[in-house]
Parts: C-alpha cells; structure tokens; sequence
C-alpha cells in the first residue's frame, strides 16, 4: 500500500508548525471568521419567535458553508498545482490544531501563580476558564488548569485530528465550526436557551467518541489503572456528557480530585466530584500533563498516518 502524501504532507507540516509556533497573536485564524459569521447570524436571527428553528438554521449554513466551502477550494488547488494545496493544507491543519498554545496557557497559569502570587493567578486563569476566578485557592486555580487541559486535548487536537482522518482538512473546519458555535452560543441561560440548542446539541455529538477515545488514550500513554477505573466510574459525573472522561482519566492518572461547586457570574453551580483524593497539586504534576498531551496527540498522529486511504 502506498502512503497517501495528500494526507500525510499537511497532518505532519501543520502538525510541526503547531509545535514551534502555536497561535501567535495578532495574525490571521478562520475561528476568528468563524466568530464574526456566527456573531452575525445572532444579530440577526435571535430575536423574535421560532429561536429554535432559527439557531438551527444558522448551524447548518455555517456548517454546511464550512465543510463545502474548504472541501471545493482545496480541490481547486489539487487540480491546479499540487504544490499549492500542500502548502495551503498544511496551514490549515495548522491552525485547526491547539496543542501549544493550549500548553502554554496552563504553563502561564502555574508560573504566574508562583512568581506573582495568588491574586495574579487568578486573573491569568480568567483567560482560560469561565469559571469566576475571585476566590480560588491556589489549590483550585491549579485543578482549574488541568481540568482546562484535559478537556481541550480532547476538542483542541484529538477531536480535531479524528475528523480529519474521517473527512480531511474540511472536516477539520467543519468541527471547528461546530465548537466555535457552541462556544459563542450553546448556552442554557436566555437569550441562547432555544437559539444556541442545536449548537450545543450538535457539540456534544460531535464530541462524543473523540472524549472517550481521549480518556483512554491518557491512559494508555500512562499505564493508569486507577485512570482506567475512574473513567468508568466518575466519566459520568460531568454535566457534559463529554468533559467528564479525559477529566477522570487525569483525576485518576494524577491521583487527586477534580470538580466541586464553583461559581459561574456570580451563581454557585454544585457539580460532583471527580476523584477521591484532595492531593496538592504541584508545579511538577503539569509537567506530566504535558507529557500527556503530547504522547496522546502523538499516538493519534500516528493513527491518522497509518490509517488505510
């Protein structure tokens, strides 16, 4: 069997420039289109009656306008000149991929938090979480973190990279598409309540598989069996149908617990707890975590490259 450079050239360019460059400010994403598209959509179409059939209208479109969209235009560029599209696919995956920056947010957390103290933590982990960050103990601004970690390996790279081994680099977007909807506006609360339901619904099927193939892939990548059995037994706790899995998977991994109440605007949210053990966090459980991630998004590297054409 032959190996299929049109999949392999741009997963492992786009794969390689994440890895050196990450998302440096200031320069040009789809996600940031994405947002102005699905901010426009919500300008126009929440308000009045049929919010619902409205917010699903505007789900497909978009969706529908991403995946057609990159799927004709690289075509275009294969038809034309090969060496067009490798360079064109190659940034696509790169920017469809987050696993740098995703570390360097949670590495910026942790020194922050040591250099500059609790209150400066606080504020640097408001970037990264919708969580209220006021009153946190550095216990929890550190479990905030690695939750944050946990659950954004699973939709910034392993969900990411599924898709494109399923659809390619449209089907990169296409998630992109669909996480960025939910991001913006799958929420409960007024005035998403009917609009952003389809977003949020369309979210969590599409997270469905790659969550539970992330938890255990951690586990593999650790050798975990008390992973393994928190997966099994606190996978479910979440009120995301997803998040809770790569979050027990690192709970168990790490041997401590994640979850409790938190406050969200002000309102105190009871969730469950994830894990048993109230261990401290140290500086030195994120450096496995970035082991993990990288091992994990190495692994389904390696799946894509060597999945059949």
């Amino acid at each position: 069997m032959q190996p299929n450079w049109i999949t392999i050239v741009p997963l492992g360019a786009g794969y390689l420039a994440d890895l050196l460059l990450g998302d440096p400010a200031g320069w040009p994403h789809p996600v940031r289109a994405f947002g102005y598209a699905i901010a426009v959509g919500d300008r126009w179409l929440n308000k009045g009656r049929a919010r619902l059939v409205k917010g699903a209208l505007l789900v497909a479109v978009l969706c529908g306008a991403a995946y057609a969209g990159s799927y004709y235009a690289l075509r275009g560029f294969q038809a034309l000149w090969l060496p067009a599209y490798y360079v064109i696919a190659s940034i696509g995956v790169f920017f469809c991929l987050a696993n740098r920056s995703l570390l360097a947010e949670g590495q910026a957390v942790f020194d922050v938090l040591q250099r500059e103290g609790l209150e400066a933590g606080r504020r640097r982990l408001s970037w990264i979480v919708g969580r209220d960050t006021g009153e946190l103990t550095e216990q929890q601004v550190r479990i905030a973190v690695l939750e944050s970690m946990s659950e954004n390996l699973s939709d910034g790279v392993v969900a990411p990279l599924l898709f494109y081994l399923i659809l390619g680099l449209p089907g990169m977007l296409l998630y992109k598409m669909i996480n960025t909807l939910d991001s913006m506006i799958g929420y409960k609360r007024e005035p998403y309540r009917l609009f952003g339901r389809a977003a949020a619904r369309l979210d969590d099927v599409a997270n469905f598989i790659p969550a539970r193939i992330t938890a255990f892939l951690m586990v593999l990548v650790t050798g975990s069996w008390r992973g393994l059995r928190f997966i099994f037994r606190y996978g479910r706790a979440h009120a995301s149908p997803n998040s809770g899995y790569p979050e027990a998977a690192l709970a168990g991994i790490l041997n401590t617990r994640f979850g409790g109440p938190n406050r969200y605007k002000g309102v105190l949210v009871e969730k469950p707890y994830i894990g048993e053990k109230d261990r401290v966090i140290m500086h030195k459980d994120l450096v496995y975590v970035k082991y993990i991630n990288h091992a994990v998004t190495l692994v389904i590297m390696l799946l894509v490259i060597l999945a059949p054409s």
